[in-house]
């Protein structure tokens, strides 16, 4: 028996519907439901053990995965199943992650893993978007401690007009590409990429994109009602002693709050801090530290944290002396690797990336597998943030979600302005080398850099800044916080990283913490983050003004040819023997692809010897010459033959044609050797395909002048001669 199913449909506006459903899959999970958009699917599945863990903090696990068999496809590789989730669907995770986690509350430490996964795909529908609805819509039909319902769409523009959840072919021609995740009363995440906007364009888009999340919300409430809404489960939360809180805050605050105004570096800072709490430690007995150990290093942060903030938002100071508008020094320095094709050094204060540039053909070109996207990128950049950029001694596992994460931050904030006809396939890899605040700006910064050594003909240079807030609900005052620390990334009510042109927005990543931010407030943040990437970008453009005129004379040159589609077969020869010895003798590389449209051949030749770059345009000219019928070329003997000479084209060495003994003179020709030699250049006129023979023919003696009296022998007259003339040739048989 199929049991009720409850759903809700939420109408995008322009013919396209969502439409949320559950009491069908999934019942023994604690909420369940599946959100389909056309023919998209996905199934979303919520659980947290009713036991608290013992760690200190929530562990939530949000997992999204896409399925082969939803697109109907088969895993790419030996075994035949998913494996590791790939870029993409980790970069989801994130999007939906940084708006769930900061709604439980900060006593909840329960095993919670939300598991999203796309079962059936369309191709006019992008199912990342559509992920945080499916997450929030299944936690509100659970009896989790959360706080309010949540969404996340994805915003483009087309020729000025808004849109919500484009397909991907929209976003071809969309000027905009965020993903913006808010409550009914508040916008907390923002993550995108953009094509040079305003800051009162992105927020215009903020607010566009808020405004479908409400929707979406009050359908999720609505299922949430008709479903039956579960109590709220009850958790043996955090152990509080106020008494205990008072007297560490007393204790703490103002020392805490004389060493951040003293402006000192982050290691010597971070020693005075813990000084102060061992300090306080010690003024408890050995039962009341094995009693409330935890609850004092607890209510010392919050100490220092109160401590921090109020001298920022009292005395406009921060925690390096720094005022709330001001940038770290910087230094730049390109062309550090002799050996890359590119590379710079970008540190700002105590954050340091080291950026290098590969250049390669389109064989080099990441490919994306993806059930809801296939394709590859010719721009790619990947970012590594090892222990020792913190002073840390860690495990290493593998690529974190952080690294990919901010990986494709920096990539699309650079990606728009590499040229379209730029030739290569282009690698940045950011090595963090220190890092106390925004890294992932630092690598925005060192990539531009880097990119412009190597010789990339950038439109513009791209710089990028992180930012912060402080803000005070009882008395209104707030700080925006220019280039933030570390330390400052945490305790304030939002983080945001902004990168640009001079013109304009390429990108942006926000966490807004803060509950009902005024879009007042987020324009004056993004104006004051405007004039921090400018004093940047002037940094950078001190260090490298344009880019390089030329790539380095060690890197490779590329130069790309168009040969006739009927040519490929020649230019590889069987079994690659033609372009495989070519590729040896002139050290090159060389890559041909086929345009699916007009089935011409594109030739990439990659080199670093311009000798042999030629040699290779000497090969693709001579394997695709084409005489012209009429026309005289010279030509060199290379083999003879009892019926003639083959010759080969001076201008097109290795295209070869007969000369047939009797087009060598106008005199009867005995023996071939008698008119031409081996070695012997000379000029001879094409005719094109001969009718008879239908092979080429060229013709020496269609060059020479006639002898005089010469009597040309008469055609050959066949018309009665055939089978039955020869028939009657025979003699009679005999019986």
């Amino acid at each position: 028996m199929i049991p009720k199913v409850f759903k809700e449909v939420i109408d995008l506006g322009d013919g396209r519907e969502i439409s949320i459903e559950t009491g069908k899959l999934a019942k023994q999970a604690h909420g369940s439901v599946v959100v389909q958009s056309g023919k998209c699917m996905l199934l979303c599945t919520v659980v947290s053990n009713y036991k608290q863990s013992d760690l200190d903090f929530l562990p939530l696990t949000v997992d999204y995965r896409e399925k082969f068999a939803a697109s109907g496809r088969y895993p790419g590789g030996f075994f035949k199943r998913e494996a590791r989730p790939s870029d993409g669907e980790v970069l989801t995770m994130r999007l939906v992650d940084r708006v769930l986690r900061p709604l439980f509350p900060k006593d909840y430490h329960s095993e919670t893993q939300v598991m999203i996964q796309l079962m059936s795909h369309d191709e006019d529908v992008m199912p990342d978007a559509m992920a945080g609805l499916a997450a929030s819509a299944a936690i509100q039909l659970s009896d989790f401690p959360f706080e309010c319902a949540i969404s996340e769409v994805r915003v483009g523009r087309i020729d000025g007009k808004f849109i919500i959840n484009p397909t991907r072919a929209q976003l071809a021609d969309s000027d905009i590409d965020m993903v913006i995740g808010a409550s009914m009363d508040s916008v907390m995440m923002v993550e995108g990429e953009m094509g040079e906007i305003s800051e009162e364009e992105m927020v215009e888009a903020i607010k566009f994109a808020h405004e479908a999340v409400k929707v979406q919300c009050a359908a999720q409430i609505k299922l949430a009602e008709a479903f039956g809404k579960k109590e709220v489960r009850e958790y043996e939360g955090e152990r509080e002693e106020e008494a205990l809180a008072q007297k560490i805050h007393e204790m703490a605050y103002d020392k805490v709050y004389a060493i951040a105004k003293a402006g000192s570096a982050k290691h010597e800072r971070s020693t005075a801090f813990s000084e102060i709490k061992e300090e306080i430690k010690t003024s408890f007995s050995e039962e009341e530290l094995e009693d409330f150990g935890d609850l004092i290093s607890k209510y010392y942060n919050k100490a220092e944290k109160a401590a921090v903030r109020d001298l920022t938002l009292n005395e406009g100071l921060r925690l390096d002396g720094r005022k709330t508008d001001e940038i770290r020094p910087i230094w730049c320095e390109i062309d550090y690797l002799p050996s890359t094709h590119g590379s710079a050094i970008f540190t700002r204060g105590e954050t340091q990336a080291l950026a290098t540039v590969t250049l390669g053909t389109s064989r080099e070109a990441n490919q994306i597998d993806m059930p809801s996207f296939e394709g590859e990128e010719t721009f790619y950049l990947h970012y590594n943030f090892p222990p020792f950029s913190t002073g840390e001694a860690r495990p290493i596992r593998g690529t974190s979600r952080r690294e990919v994460g901010h990986g494709n931050l920096a990539q699309r904030a650079l990606k728009g302005m590499i040229p379209e006809d730029c030739p290569y396939t282009v690698r940045v890899v950011s090595e963090v080398l220190e890092s106390n605040g925004s890294s992932s700006m630092a690598t925005v910064c060192s990539g531009t850099m880097a990119l412009m050594d190597a010789g990339v003909q950038l439109k513009k240079p791209v710089s990028g800044i992180a930012m912060g807030l402080i803000s005070d609900a009882e008395t209104g005052k707030y700080a925006v916080l220019s280039d933030i620390l570390g330390d400052e990334d945490h305790l304030g009510d939002m983080d945001f990283k902004v990168t640009g042109t001079a013109d304009g927005i390429t990108a942006c990543q926000m966490d807004i913490k803060v509950k009902g931010l005024s879009y007042e407030i987020l324009v004056n943040a993004l104006k004051q983050a405007q004039a921090g990437r400018l004093h940047i970008l002037g940094k950078l453009t001190d260090t490298i003004e344009k880019p390089n005129a030329d790539v380095k004379a060690h890197a490779p040159k590329m130069v790309t040819a168009t040969i006739p589609g009927e040519y490929i077969g020649a230019l590889i020869g069987p079994g690659g023997k033609v372009i495989q010895e070519l590729q040896k003798t002139t050290g090159t590389t060389i890559v041909i692809n086929e345009d699916p449209v007009t089935e011409e051949g594109l030739v990439e030749i990659l080199g670093t010897d311009q000798e042999g770059i030629d040699a290779v345009l000497a090969k693709i000219d001579s394997i695709t010459f084409k005489p012209d019928v009429g026309s005289a070329y010279e030509v060199k003997v290379i083999k003879i033959l009892d019926f003639g000479a083959v010759v080969e084209y001076v201008e097109a060495p290795g295209n070869e044609v007969l000369l047939h003994v009797s087009e060598l003179a106008w005199e009867r020709t005995e023996n071939v050797t008698d008119v031409v030699n081996m070695g012997d250049v000379f000029d001879v006129k094409y005719f094109g395909v001969d009718p008879r023979t239908r092979k080429e023919k060229v013709s020496r003696k269609a060059l020479l002048p006639k002898p005089e009296g010469f009597k040309e022998r008469p055609p050959r007259d066949n018309r009665d001669r055939g089978r039955n003339d020869r028939n009657r040739d025979r003699k009679p048989r005999r019986d």
